[in-house]
């Protein structure tokens, strides 16, 4: 039998066997647990921003943590932004629509004080809110955006999948969401949610499209692939020591074009362009997964070649900032027009697609390959999504196939060497 020792180092207990030294826990640090990635405005409440409203938005963590806190941008805005209350809490659906748990309001402060005003193109970081986290759970983020003397462009996210509620005043200390009738599907300025945590597995970020983005999933029932990934590593991972997903998908993103090259400002900008804010400049990053390129193909009918090169060059990126770098296969898609804009399938065009990713696979340029074609194709059809993981469009997989997908993923590939024992 091993004797146990138990050694005290200032607060801390340790615990040692005799054949083994003092082991102690991993020291906190701060995480990312749930992002977003920000576009300029489009048309609706993001064209002229908000004046003495109130907006109530609610996250997904993937990791929890004993402190929060929230980070805001103004990336694209005009002019100065002014956030008059920020506030933390936990959703109480159950209550009503917008409703939260009473006696879980917390207020979010900045260098001590309530109000911030960010300058046009800045972001702001909030001090440490004291509450505890769930992991894998929602969390209510509310801002109140004081009168404004002229319109700022809001900075938002597109396709939320989650309801989001507006109403006139200053609300965000309130549990009740009956003052916040106006409902929108979109995020506005909250870029990310950080959590004080011990996992010592920092964050996974995911640079990528409509796909990551859920667009086809569930309204407000977390169904995107990085979702049940995140769930499936607090589950999975050994000892708890899950790491942070952050989705940084953006609904028709390509790797060089933006989404202004096809009328949509609210699009946002290229993959490689928006790489230093949606994937270095996350909290505790790590590992970064590219799973962009099937919009070059179908959308921007580019070759092979240069889909592979703006691969590499973001790979290097990556890799010159110290990051993992994992690539993902381009999925299947048998799209046929129905819009303007929206290309057909065709063979040539698949061709294209099947190029990519026989260099995805044989390339050793990476850290690890997740091979979504693989998993989401039809046997019978491979240029097609198997038919029950079909959305109905042909190319985004929906609430079991985005659940596919994330147990597709050795989770061996996103863990430290450390935590696979």
């Amino acid at each position: 039998m091993a004797l146990v020792t138990l050694v005290t180092v200032g607060s801390t207990l340790l615990v040692a066997t005799a054949n083994s030294q003092a082991v102690a826990p991993e020291p906190e640090a701060w995480t990312g647990s749930w992002s977003a990635a920000l576009t300029p405005a489009g048309a609706g409440k993001s064209k002229d921003g908000f004046s003495d409203q109130t907006i109530r938005m609610f996250v997904h963590t993937s990791v929890g943590g004993t402190q929060a806190r929230i980070r805001l941008s103004n990336r694209y805005g005009t002019a100065p932004l002014t956030i008059g209350r920020a506030t933390l809490a936990l959703p109480w659906p159950e209550a009503g629509p917008g409703d939260l748990k009473p006696g879980s309001v917390v207020d979010a402060t900045f260098n001590g004080q309530k109000q911030v005003t960010i300058p046009s193109g800045g972001s702001a970081v909030s001090d440490p809110v004291p509450m505890e986290v769930p992991a894998s759970q929602d969390i209510a983020v509310t801002l109140y955006v004081p009168a404004q003397a002229k319109p700022n462009p809001a900075t938002w996210h597109l396709y939320s999948r989650e309801t989001s509620y507006i109403g006139t005043g200053d609300h965000a200390g309130e549990a009740s969401g009956a003052k916040l009738a106006e409902t929108r599907n979109n995020w506005y300025y909250l870029a990310g949610l950080d959590v004080l945590n011990r996992t010592g597995q920092g964050s996974i970020v995911v640079l990528g499209d409509s796909i990551t983005d859920g667009l086809k999933t569930t309204v407000n029932a977390d169904r995107r692939w990085t979702d049940f990934l995140g769930a499936r590593l607090v589950k999975e991972a050994p000892g708890g020591n899950a790491p942070g997903i952050l989705n940084a998908g953006l609904s028709g993103n390509r790797l060089t074009l933006n989404g202004a090259d096809l009328g949509v400002n609210e699009l946002g900008m290229n993959g490689a362009s928006r790489f230093h804010f949606d994937v270095l400049g996350q909290t505790g990053v790590r590992t970064v997964i590219l799973a962009l390129g099937i919009n070059d193909v179908w959308l921007s009918q580019d070759n092979a070649d240069n889909i592979i090169a703006r691969i590499q060059q973001m790979a290097s990126v990556a890799k010159q900032a110290g990051l993992k770098v994992i690539v993902c296969t381009l999925s299947p898609w048998n799209a046929f027009e129905s819009a303007p804009g929206v290309v057909a399938y065709t063979p040539t065009l698949d061709s294209v697609r099947l190029q990519v990713n026989s260099y995805i696979r044989t390339s050793t340029e990476f850290d690890g390959v997740i091979d979504f074609d693989a998993a989401l194709r039809d046997p019978a059809n491979p240029t097609k999504l198997r038919p029950e993981w079909d959305s109905g469009d042909h190319i985004h997989p929906n609430d079991a196939g985005n659940e596919a997908m994330a147990k597709a993923i050795p989770l061996d590939l996103l863990l430290d060497d450390e935590d696979e024992d």
